[in-house]
């Protein structure tokens, strides 16, 4: 017998094997997991503290992934011996293969290392033996555990790209603090009565107008430029915020929009952290079509860079667009020039639309270099896998680029261009914010019907919308200081709603303003 007692330790079943060493390993299986569960736990109690509740649903999100892989891990090593003693006809067993059958000799310590992983693992027989002449199994133990092994890297990479997809984010919001910062004495010098200029001479349409954008190729190719080069400039940041709180609050009202964007930002992780039934069939269709000779893969692996690509130069192209309407009005501005704020910019009049592909690209580019670690792992860096090794490596390289661009440019842009949109997100408002806000609502809902009529005799519309914009804007800006309150600890701040004009309001804009 080859290998003599070597042979018979390395395949010695449970009943064989000491009992301290049982118990070693299980306790050292014990401690980690416990470790890595608390771990977790103390992040997401980080997140409660904080009220970080969009992360703090990404977070349930992503455990609920963690879940779905632990669930797949243990159906794969509880039946692996019942799916290795299926056996199909050896010509349907060798089609479709990832890699030639034609032997190499750099693969022979590879097979060798195999054959050993089939005699030790589990002291299970070598499943051809139990497949009558002209069968093969239809997947051997040592291949259903690599691919245990390969659900072992997706949990864990899943985790790491998750966490650098939102620190990357988060980042680059950061870098637009100090224009935030520097808003009080803009708008100062803003509000300046002799500041009065035509809408062409202003920085934000200046930087996005000129004679060719009335050319469609042109236009397209500068939105694509300035998303590599610069994605968001100070004037473009300036003039997006002037147009959202001129919009949804009051001009003129004093609003953090830096930080409003950076929990866009977190509602927005909430849905690209999570793997629908959607994603995980792009995943089982890449595994299928890795066929040896087929250029399939290839065009999956650039599938990423151009959705990026394209949604980026999209995001580009819509403020530009912002910037030639305001153009068009040839009017005279005092300050920052007033964007109109519509959803018939965005894809399919969506701006969700466009979350939604940033998700399927994050997803596949994060499962390309996942598959990219584990076959270096398992197989090597030279193996039939990576035959082409210079393709292989521009691959990888492009993934990791998509990773960072997607992250720290294109979704930051979302972020910012998705509050164009006709609605505004009430989902980063806190619970008792939106009780408020909502109680408030039925309460001028109530009151406008019974005495409506009454008062739209005595009292002009334009008074009404004034009035119902100030108390707009008180709303939203409490929901804005209370969740910075609690984000510093402070639990003693109370936002009380109470409309200062004892005029109603319209039901009908109520009602818009909920829309």
């Amino acid at each position: 017998m080859a290998g003599g007692g070597g042979g018979l330790g390395a395949s010695r079943q449970l009943d064989q094997t000491p009992t301290w060493a049982v118990a070693l390993v299980c306790a050292i299986i014990v401690i980690i997991s416990v470790i890595l569960e608390k771990s977790i736990h103390k992040v997401g109690e980080s997140f409660s503290r904080r009220k970080k509740f969009s992360l703090l649903e990404a977070l349930d999100k992503i455990k609920a992934e963690l879940m779905i892989l632990g669930f797949i891990s243990l159906l794969l090593t509880f039946g692996q011996n019942f799916i290795a003693k299926i056996c199909v006809p050896e010509h349907i067993g060798n089609t479709m293969l990832p890699c030639s059958r034609k032997p190499h000799a750099n693969e022979h310590d590879h097979h060798r290392r195999l054959l050993w992983h089939e005699r030790r693992f589990l002291g299970a027989d070598s499943p051809a033996e139990g497949c009558k002449k002209g069968y093969v199994p239809l997947i051997s133990v040592s291949g259903l555990h690599q691919l245990h092994i390969f659900i072992f890297f997706l949990a864990i990479f899943h985790v790491i790209n998750s966490g650098a997809t939102m620190r990357l984010g988060r980042m680059k919001i950061r870098a637009w603090k100090e224009w935030e910062q520097a808003i009080a004495a803009e708008e100062e010098s803003a509000n300046d009565p002799t500041r009065f200029r035509l809408t062409h001479e202003t920085s934000f349409v200046k930087g996005h107008t000129s004679p060719w954008v009335t050319n469609a190729a042109l236009f397209y190719i500068a939105s694509f430029f300035r998303h590599m080069l610069w994605a968001v400039r100070k004037a473009d940041y300036l003039a997006l915020r002037h147009g959202f709180i001129s919009v949804h609050l009051a001009p003129g009202k004093k609003f953090d929009f830096q930080k409003y964007i950076k929990r866009s930002l977190e509602d927005d992780f909430k849905v690209i952290v999570g793997i629908p039934p959607a994603l995980w069939s792009i995943a089982v269709i890449y595994l299928l079509v890795n066929v040896n000779g087929w250029p399939a893969t290839f065009w999956l692996s650039i599938m990423p860079l151009v959705i990026i690509l394209a949604v980026g130069t999209k995001l580009q192209s819509i403020i530009t667009r912002m910037a030639i309407e305001i153009q068009e009005r040839h009017a005279v501005v005092q300050g920052i020039p007033l964007v109109q704020v519509t959803d018939r910019h965005f894809w399919f009049n969506r701006p969700k639309f466009v979350l939604h592909l940033l998700h399927i690209t994050l997803f596949q580019n994060a499962f390309e270099i996942t598959y990219f670690i584990w076959t270096t792992y398992e197989f090597g860096l030279y193996s039939c896998f990576h035959d082409y090794f210079t393709l292989t490596l521009i691959r990888v390289c492009i993934g990791v680029f998509v990773q960072f661009f997607c992250s720290y440019i294109t979704l930051p842009l979302y972020a910012l261009v998705s509050q164009m949109g006709s609605h505004m997100k009430k989902s980063i408002f806190d619970e008792q914010t939106s009780r408020a806000l909502k109680n408030w609502h039925n309460k001028v809902k109530k009151r406008s019907e019974s005495s409506c009529k009454a008062h739209s005799r005595r009292l002009g519309a334009g008074n009404l919308d004034v009035s119902l914009t100030n108390i707009s804007s008180k709303i939203a800006s409490s929901s804005i200081i209370l969740a910075d309150k609690r984000e510093t600890g402070d639990e003693s701040t109370k936002v009380d709603i109470i409309p200062q004009s004892t005029a109603p309001a319209d039901p009908k804009n109520v009602s818009s303003l909920h829309s």
